[in-house]
């Protein structure tokens, strides 16, 4: 089945219906598609052990006797949906069909008559459950119903002008071709229903072309079609945004995290939305109680709430922190959206409410057309039926018909994104309209349809260190905080739990190949401890991503981060579907698969210039302190200065939003930068940047030129990306130069930290990344077990780990102890140091490179147990089950291993001088043009002229 997909996959990448095409080349590849599927046995339908959902009435496993073959394999399949989670909610939608599902349908199709007693079933699924964009499903109904429009196939229960109909709701991407050939048919009615079915399609791409030289060349029908986009029909004709919406409230007391709402344990499931949705609130708290504890959320609580005949909104005091997981946004859509037409198990629309909204988790929300806003959430309760006034600011109660709470929407756009279905297509049909009237000789503004996003009225005085890398990426000096811009995304990084839903909103986009310059997927997630479903993904996802120029690593390889951050250009601008995408050189903005595959595939990110908070390190680091406790020190200092809190309930962040810019730390090495920008993520910043010297960023280059080249000749894909990126770096290396903020520079707040006064660990409580205590007030508390691994390591940690280990006294240790390197060149090397033995001399469980216990999707720590973690955060339930879990420098980590708690301070400091005393051997970082087979691997590579001069071309922009 994987090399029938994959023969669908290259058979559709060589078709041309975004792009227009002949017209015999397009059908004969239809025809050929077709053919090689039909000549297959029907996939049969995969049986899952959960469910989620919402069903339509043609789910109903409840009809006449069937005659269809495939309709009996079908409703099989929808039956078992529907008793999933004890049927409660009607079960779960059945899956979308999938390209040899399609091609059985559609033979189906063929024999039948117009008196077939199925004939309706069938026109009716293939018009509804196939995902549309260019899906490898989408892909062979738009080659069926081409052939029809076309007049290549005799049509049996869909008529040519249905398939002219049909064709229009697939959104773009392998529809397009023909509606716009058929703008020229000698069929009036073919081609008017085609100029209608165009007028409302957006993901037309290059195509746009073809319809204004159509138009040009005096087609009447093309230039209706102008005319359309001009007047942004696509958008006036929708519903707008009502002025009274009433909800009944289904409220989370506290913070609701990302891993809430999608836990990581049911990452295989997240791109089958109604399934993964059953897990969202899964472990009983306060106000929520699970159909299942620990398996299926409140299925009956929702139920009962929906009886009240209003859609839900969901309410939290803090919603959406953690990961940037679009699955999570999804999970609360699902059961509180509203169908798509046309689009299967995807939903829209919704309300969230939360008295602090993270703000990805607020963007996924935008990009899905739901309704995010922030207000007191203190007057709301589950079970309150209340009216929501969005254009007035304004909730009111129905009990008491009064107003219990005001607000402002975050911005002026954020009607028209909810009644645009979305963010992404407001911003895709903009630009349609726009160049519609310019192709008309019009003005190019919109601003009489569309609610333009408003510039600040003040300019500031200086522009911060990411405000000026954001302005390099747009174009001019500086972004101000709050200008609404589209910096061009130099690097985005795709990981494995959401690169699947990444791949759908790609395929959704009618993607097929990358705008941006790099796009980087990995393996690191599910490698370890793969599931059946995870082995089809490294099978499927690295051709998917390398097919469209993409970069994509191997199961095994290690952490994305560890990567992607070899592959960076300083001072430049980019995204990742994993919230620590957080660069250390340059600045990165987090997002959800959604607006991840957008900036992968337009080469763009839409990003309302987020405030800076500037964190000043002054004085010296102290004997014995780490990073990472430098790391904790921000929060920690954050509260001393009342700018932080850690009650839910009313919760102040002050870097919630914001852009963490680090200054006082300027030689550090860039993997030494990486631990601070990587914990921005826990702050729910927006980013971060670090100010740092020009020679640790050209030894971090002629490193990283060397390992790209070795790559190449290792057989990684796709050559020419990863060619134009280290002529980029070369070019950078032969004229190195920095950004820098200005000294006038504003920031919404500045916090100093003197590190003469840091004089013991810090480390972060169980179990919240922001809640932090100095060590000698948590000294003596027992440790089970102890993690060393995750983003937040490098091989510095390893080596010191490993040397307070071989010095442990007793023969073994009386902690259960993890260990996982970030990557295979780092295990490599740590193994013929000798590292390795130690580890395992010390009884350690040495864990494949990648994340290993970070996600909490693989292994898990004992239910219970107390945890010393070097991860990224201890979200409840994230490392296992009711565990509690400090996260902590290596050092203290390894410390507590032996000790089997966390040590005093005195005890803490009498290990550690061993360590200071060889740190200069301990954190010596991988250099790979200092590694003969690096080196002499990388000598083989050429870069080729091209991409040279493509390097050349990006660089000047």
């Amino acid at each position: 089945m994987l090399g029938r997909i994959r023969s669908a996959r290259r058979a559709a990448s060589s078709l041309h219906f975004i792009g227009g095409g002949s017209t015999t080349n397009r059908a004969a590849a239809a025809t050929n598609i077709l053919q090689r599927y039909e000549q297959q046995t029907q996939q049969s339908f995969l049986h899952p052990t959960a469910a989620s959902s919402s069903t339509s009435h043609f789910f109903s496993s409840t009809t006449a006797p069937l005659s269809s073959d495939f309709l009996k394999s079908y409703d099989a399949h929808v039956a078992e949906r529907a008793a999933m989670a004890g049927g409660k909610l009607g079960g779960i939608a059945p899956k979308p069909l999938d390209a040899a599902q399609t091609a059985t349908l559609i033979d189906e199709l063929r024999a039948a008559s117009s008196s077939s007693p199925d004939g309706d079933r069938l026109v009716e699924l293939l018009s509804h459950r196939v995902p549309p964009g260019v899906d490898e499903a989408a892909y062979v109904k738009a080659a069926y119903l081409s052939a029809i429009a076309l007049g290549k196939e005799s049509p049996t229960l869909i008529s040519p002008l249905r398939a002219v109909e049909l064709l229009g709701t697939m959104q773009g991407g392998y529809n397009v071709g023909t509606l716009v050939e058929l703008l020229s048919s000698d069929n009036d009615e073919l081609k008017a229903c085609a100029a209608e079915q165009l007028k409302h399609t957006l993901l037309v791409f290059d195509a746009f072309h073809d319809v204004v030289d159509l138009s040009n060349g005096g087609n009447a029908a093309a230039t209706e079609v102008l005319e359309s986009w001009a007047a942004a029909e696509w958008f006036t004709s929708k519903p707008d945004i009502p002025d009274k919406i009433t909800v009944t409230v289904f409220k989370v007391t506290g913070e609701t995290n990302t891993d809430d709402l999608s836990p990581a344990q049911d990452a295989w499931s997240r791109p089958d939305v109604p399934l993964h949705a059953l897990a969202m609130l899964k472990n009983a708290r306060d106000g929520i109680v699970p159909e299942k504890d620990g398996e299926i959320g409140p299925l009956g609580q929702i139920d009962e709430l929906l009886q009240k005949g209003h859609p839900l909104a969901y309410v939290g005091d803090v919603v959406g922190t953690g990961s940037s997981r679009k699955s999570a946004t999804n999970s609360v859509l699902w059961f509180m959206g509203e169908d798509i037409p046309y689009v299967p198990n995807m939903k829209t629309g919704g309300v969230c409410i939360g008295g602090k909204i993270a703000p990805i988790f607020f963007n996924t929300m935008e990009d899905s057309g739901a309704l995010p806003i922030e207000m007191d959430v203190s007057n709301l309760n589950t079970g309150d039926v209340v009216d929501i006034y969005p254009k007035e600011g304004e909730v009111v109660d129905r009990a008491c018909d009064e107003v219990i709470a005001k607000f402002e929407l975050k911005t002026n756009v954020l009607l028209d994104e909810v009644r645009a279905g979305g963010r992404i297509p407001l911003i895709i049909g903009r630009g349609i309209t726009s160049k519609a009237r310019v192709a008309l000789g019009r003005d190019a503004s919109v601003a009489d349809t569309f609610n333009l996003p408003v510039a600040p009225e003040d300019t500031p005085k200086g522009y911060s260190l990411a405000q000026k890398m954001v302005g390099k990426a747009c174009g001019v000096e500086g972004i101000p905080p709050g200008q609404y811009c589209e910096p061009t995304m130099t690097t985005v990084g795709s990981q494995d739990t959401t690169g699947p839903m990444t791949r759908d909103e790609l395929k959704s986009l009618a993607c097929l190949g990358f705008s941006a310059d790099l796009v980087m997927q990995s393996f690191c997630h599910t490698a370890a401890y793969p599931k059946p479903v995870d082995v089809v993904t490294h099978h499927t996802l690295p051709d998917f991503i390398q097919t469209r120029g993409g970069v994509s690593l191997r199961p095994g390889d290690g952490i994305i981060h560890s990567w992607l951050n070899r592959m960076l250009v300083p001072d430049t601008v980019g995204t990742g579907g994993d919230s620590h995408t957080r660069f250390p050189l340059g600045v990165s903005f987090p997002a959800g698969s959604g607006l991840v595959a957008f900036a992968a595939a337009t080469g763009v990110f839409p990003l309302d210039m987020p405030e800076s908070v500037l964190v000043r390190f002054t004085g010296t680091m102290q004997p014995g302190i780490t990073l990472r406790d430098l790391v904790q020190a921000i929060p920690y200092t954050a509260i001393q200065n009342g700018l932080l809190t850690i009650e839910k309930k009313g919760k102040k962040n002050v870097f919630s939003g914001r852009v963490l810019e680090i200054e006082g730390l300027p030689d550090l090495k860039c993997e030494q930068a990486f631990e601070l920008s990587d914990a921005s993520a826990e702050r729910s910043a927006a980013g971060c940047t670090i100010k740092l010297n020009k020679e640790p960023v050209i030894e971090y280059l002629q490193s990283n030129v060397v390992m790209l080249k070795w790559m190449i000749s290792e057989g990684y894909g796709d050559p020419r990306t990863l060619e134009r990126r280290i002529a980029r770096m070369e070019d950078w290396l032969a004229n190195p130069h920095l950004m820098e903020a200005d000294d006038n520079a504003e920031y919404a707040e500045i916090i100093e930290i003197n590190m003469d006064e840091i004089k013991e660990p810090i480390l972060a409580l169980p179990n919240d990344p922001d809640a932090s205590a100095l060590l000698s007030e948590v000294a003596g508390d027992k440790i089970d077990e102890v993690f060393i691994g995750s983003c937040m390591t490098n091989i510095g940690h390893f080596r010191a780990a490993g040397k307070l280990l071989a010095d442990k006294k007793s023969a073994t240790l009386p902690t259960r102890l993890w260990v996982s390197p970030p990557t295979k060149m780092d295990a490599a090397q740590l193994s013929e140091e000798g590292y390795y033995s130690t580890f395992g001399t010390a009884g350690a469980r040495m864990e494949m490179p990648g994340c290993s216990l970070c996600m909490g999707n693989q292994a898990r720590v004992e239910p219970g147990c107390t945890v010393v973690s070097t991860s990224t955060r201890n979200f409840p339930n994230r490392l296992g089950q009711g565990s509690n879990v400090y996260l902590a420098s290596a050092e203290l980590a390894a410390i507590a291993s032996i000790e089997g708690k966390l040590p005093t301070v005195d005890e803490y400091m009498k290990y550690m001088s061993t360590v200071d005393a060889t740190a200069a051997d301990t954190y010596r970082y991988l250099n790979f043009d200092e590694l003969p087979e690096f080196v002499e691997a990388s000598d083989k590579v050429e870069i080729s002229d091209e991409m040279r001069e493509a390097a050349k071309k990006l660089s000047i922009l």
